[in-house]
């Protein structure tokens, strides 16, 4: 792979792990806590159903232009023997990297297919003057799986940091 084109696959990289730590950052440590003090139940409900809706797009594209561009950054490493060729420091460091990041894509995943439509469903419920008594259930457990995510990512960047000087 020419020079350039593996510079463009590194920022490309780098750009949309910047967005999408950055957000996990800003949502678990910054805007949710925020939110969670100043809104009332409904009103935080609600804002947390935008919010996801509006971030679940940019996030999911982020996930996969961390796939594309990792494949080819993998390929061009000197490193890289091989699929499963875990013969030196560095595929140590790759292999539990993606065992990270695919548990990350897990974590993810249950938060779009399996959080969201619980919330949606209890936001409904809400504007139609009906209870939701799941609502603070759902607030915590997506709260701290977001908090989980930021966590899983800070060691996936570790890891990342390890294998750039084995």
């Amino acid at each position: 792979m020419p020079a350039w084109a593996l510079s463009i696959v590194f920022w490309l990289h780098m750009l949309a792990t910047v967005v999408w730590i950055g957000s996990l950052a800003s949502l678990a440590l910054v805007v949710l806590p925020a939110a969670q003090r100043g809104l009332d139940s409904r009103a935080y409900s609600l804002f947390l159903e935008a919010l996801q809706r509006r971030l679940d797009p940019l996030g999911w594209f982020c996930l996969a232009l961390l796939v594309g561009t990792g494949m080819f950054q993998m390929s061009a490493n000197p490193n890289y023997e091989g699929f499963l060729a875990i013969t030196n420091p560095w595929a140590v460091a790759i292999l539990l990297k993606h065992g990270l990041f695919f548990l990350m894509i897990g974590v993810s995943a249950y938060l779009t297919w399996g959080m969201l439509p619980q919330v949606r469903r209890a936001v409904m419920r809400l504007s139609q003057g009906k209870e939701a008594p799941d609502m603070e259930r759902f607030q915590r457990r997506s709260t701290w799986l977001l908090r989980l995510n930021l966590l899983l990512a800070v060691l996936v960047l570790a890891l990342t940091a390890w294998a750039r000087v084995s």
